[in-house]
């Protein structure tokens, strides 16, 4: 790929990924954030599902129990949490709690499966969450949407090595597709429990159900399939420190969020955290090196 179109690529998937927290946010002004996830993932799955439909499908339970699962917890977790958070947190705040999913992957890999990593690794995984701490004036504790956040992280890091272990197993659009429908059900299950469902049908909520169907959803995950296709993977997933960036500066010029330089720094930080988990594979096979893992997980 001619690095012009590769960059244009990177900056354009990684923009759309960043964008989809100041629209969520703005959504949650006409819906529920669990009912707002949940037409999303429900609408993008069902078109994506009716697109692929010629591709192979999960053969037996046991395949489509494990594509339920990773949408447990990569479309319902993840921003689910992500979402529910920002009634406490900024869009930005969550959107760089949600990606420090690459340095919790380190620690879980680490304890679950006994693997080593360099020390650049490791220092990036302390720069991490020295970031995190930075950015939110190392007062954690205040607020339940730091800690529900974080959750949505942790689902991140689990459903990233589900994936890794069940992928291989799976066509990636089939999976892409019916593990958001199983999301979407859960989303909008839990809304009906927890909150009181309704969407206030105008103009604005429709353009932002449409972004974060068409373009955070199935236009986001194709280029990034596209991208991990025909890229060195684990080049291109340390290009996700853009992310939280694009979360900040859109939640800046959409929501007007004041982005202090406290957390500007933190966010660098974590970038640079990041950067450092992902800028060199293991000399050996580790759990980041295998395929099934980065390639299926765009996080928004």
């Amino acid at each position: 790929m001619k690095p012009l179109k590769y960059t244009l690529l990177i900056l354009v998937t990684t923009l759309i990924m960043g964008t989809s927290f100041p629209v969520g946010k703005i959504g949650m002004m006409y819906t529920p954030p669990f009912l707002l996830m949940g037409l999303r993932y429900i609408l993008a799955g069902a078109l994506l599902a009716w697109i692929i439909r010629k591709r192979p499908m999960p053969v037996g339970w046991k395949q489509w129990m494990q594509v339920a699962i990773i949408g447990l917890f990569q479309s319902a977790g993840v921003m689910g949490c992500a979402y529910y958070s920002m009634n406490w947190i900024s869009s930005g705040e969550s959107a760089i709690i949600t990606f420090t999913n690459p340095l919790l992957v380190i620690i879980l890999s680490a304890a679950l499966y006994g693997v080593s990593y360099r020390f650049s690794q490791w220092t990036g995984v302390v720069l991490g969450f020295v970031g995190v701490a930075l950015t939110f004036g190392f007062h954690l504790s205040m607020s339940p949407g730091t800690w529900i956040g974080f959750g949505g992280a942790v689902s991140f890091a689990v459903s990233t090595l589900l994936i890794k272990r069940w992928g291989a197993a799976h066509d990636t659009f089939v999976l892409t597709a019916y593990q958001m429908l199983a999301g979407g059900a859960a989303l909008l299950l839990l809304s009906v429990f927890t909150e009181q469902p309704h969407f206030i049908v105008n103009t604005t909520s429709i353009i932002v159900l449409v972004w974060l169907t068409i373009f955070c959803s199935i236009i986001q995950f194709t280029l990034w399939f596209y991208l991990l296709q025909n890229t060195d993977p684990a080049k291109t997933s340390s290009f996700l420190f853009l992310a939280p960036l694009f979360g900040l500066l859109s939640s800046f010029v959409l929501l007007e969020e004041h982005v202090g330089w406290i957390v500007g720094a933190g966010g660098v930080m974590i970038c640079l955290g990041i950067f450092l988990v992902n800028r060199h594979p293991a000399s050996h096979k580790s759990v980041l090196d295998k395929p099934g893992l980065t390639q299926h997980t765009p996080a928004s």
